[in-house]
């Protein structure tokens, strides 16, 4: 007679909460800057961060800072540090560094997105539309360049 094992508990990762911790909206040159010609050139820096709240909660953030410039002229420049808890259980050791920098991540970018989009919008500008972010690709790249 065999001895079953027992059943491992089921993984859990769930979003319970999506904030915003922190906006910053400049329109340093308005209405002047309305009428400047040409293509606005856009630079968009983003960095992420997590930190564990409780045995089975994350906190996780991403910053994201937009400048919009044309010419000499700066436009405007949004910030955003956006946030989620993540109730995270059952998962492996191993695999949790993953899910903090890919899976939650993924989960949070399109309400940042949204969250930068209108808040140009609000600047008087058109929507800023960031391009999606393969967050696994970055991760891999920064696993590499710390083996190195």
């Amino acid at each position: 007679m065999s001895e079953a094992k027992p059943e491992a508990a089921p993984a859990v990762f769930r979003l319970k909460k999506l904030y915003v911790k922190d906006l910053s909206l400049e329109n340093p040159n308005a209405p002047q800057s309305f009428f400047v010609k040409g293509e606005p050139k856009l630079d968009v820096q983003m960095t992420l961060g997590h930190r564990q709240v409780d045995p089975h909660h994350f906190e996780v953030g991403l910053t994201v800072t937009v400048t919009a410039g044309a010419g000499e002229t700066q436009l405007f420049l949004v910030e955003v540090e956006h946030a989620g808890v993540f109730e995270i259980q059952n998962v492996p050791e191993e695999h949790l560094p993953t899910v903090l920098a890919v899976e939650c991540p993924a989960v949070l970018f399109p309400y940042t997105r949204q969250v930068i989009s209108q808040a140009s919008a609000d600047a008087g500008f058109l929507p800023v539309l960031l391009e999606p972010v393969n967050f696994l690709a970055l991760y891999e790249r920064a696993r590499k360049e710390q083996e190195h």
